[in-house]
C-alpha cells in the first residue's frame, strides 16, 4: 500500500509530503494518523530544526474526503475522538518548538487550508486556490483557526471568510492581511529551500523560544479554541444533514 504522507530529511530540515495526488491529497483517517505521526517523528528528532509540509501532485490539501464522510462518523466517543485527531496536527504544527513552513501549492480547502493557517512560515505558488466549505456542509471549522484566523487577518474578514465559504485566489491572501510570501510556481521549491535552511542554521534555542513567546503574546489559549471548535465539529458531524450535504456535494 502507498504511503499517505512522505518523510524526508536532509541537512536538519525535515519534509512531509501529503501523498494522497490521486483525491487531491485529500484528509481520510490513514493520512491523518501519518501526518500526525510524522509531524510528532519531526518534533521529537532533536537532528531536525525546520520542517516543510506540502502536497505532492496538483495540490496542497483539498479537505475533507467527502468520499469517506462514513468513515469518520461512529458513535458520539469514535466521531470525538477522530475529530480529536485532526486538532492533534494543529498542537503539532502550532503547540511544538520547530518552525513549519507550508510550501502550498494549487488547492488548500478546509481542514488543509487550516494547515497552512497553522504554519509559521508560508510560501504560495500564485496558482494557489482556497476557501472553507465547512459552514456550507454544516459541520465547523477546526484547527484552532476560530483565534489564528482573527488574529492574523482580523475578526470582521475571518467571519466572513468561514461562514461565506468564498473561494480565495492567491493574490488575494494580501488583500485578505495574510503576511504569505506568493512566488511563481517554479520557484515555489528553491524558496522554500532556502528559507527553511536560512532558519536551520540558527541557533534552536531562541527560536524555540520566539515560537512560543510570540504564540502566548499573540494568540492565547488556543487549547480553548479548539475545545469549542471539537464541541461544535461534533454537532455537526453528527447531524445526518451534514452526512447528506456530503453525497450531494460529490454528484
Amino acid at each position: 500500500m502507498k504511503d499517505t504522507v512522505l518523510f524526508e530529511v536532509d541537512e536538519a530540515i525535515a519534509t512531509i509530503t501529503l501523498n494522497r495526488p490521486e483525491r487531491l491529497n485529500a484528509i481520510n483517517p490513514p493520512l491523518l494518523e501519518a501526518l500526525t505521526a510524522a509531524l510528532q517523528r519531526a518534533n521529537e528528532d532533536p537532528h531536525i530544526n525546520v520542517i516543510v509540509l506540502q502536497g505532492a501532485g496538483r495540490a496542497f490539501c483539498a479537505g475533507d474526503d467527502l468520499k469517506e464522510f462514513d468513515s469518520q462518523v461512529g458513535s458520539k466517543a469514535e466521531t470525538r475522538a477522530y475529530i480529536e485527531k485532526i486538532q492533534d496536527v494543529t498542537r503539532q504544527i502550532c503547540l511544538n518548538q520547530k518552525i513549519v513552513i507550508g510550501a502550498i501549492h494549487g488547492w488548500a480547502v478546509g481542514g488543509g487550508l487550516e494547515w497552512v493557517i497553522n504554519c509559521d512560515f508560508v510560501i504560495m505558488a500564485d496558482d494557489a486556490r482556497f476557501f472553507f466549505p465547512e459552514i456550507s456542509l454544516g459541520i465547523f471549522v477546526t484547527g484552532a483557526v476560530t483565534r489564528l484566523l482573527s488574529q492574523q487577518i482580523g475578526i470582521t474578514k475571518a467571519k466572513r471568510m468561514i461562514l461565506l465559504g468564498d473561494q480565495y485566489s492567491a493574490s488575494d491572501a494580501k488583500a485578505l492581511g495574510f503576511d504569505w510570501e506568493i512566488v511563481k510556481p517554479q520557484a515555489l521549491n528553491a524558496r522554500t529551500r532556502a528559507l527553511a535552511t536560512k532558519i536551520a542554521a540558527l541557533p534552536q534555542g531562541p527560536v524555540s523560544d520566539l515560537k512560543n513567546a510570540l504564540r502566548e503574546a499573540a494568540n492565547g489559549d488556543l487549547e480553548q479554541a479548539m475545545h469549542l471548535e471539537t464541541e461544535a465539529t461534533l454537532k455537526g458531524f453528527l447531524d445526518p444533514e451534514s452526512a447528506a450535504r456530503a453525497r450531494a456535494r460529490l454528484d
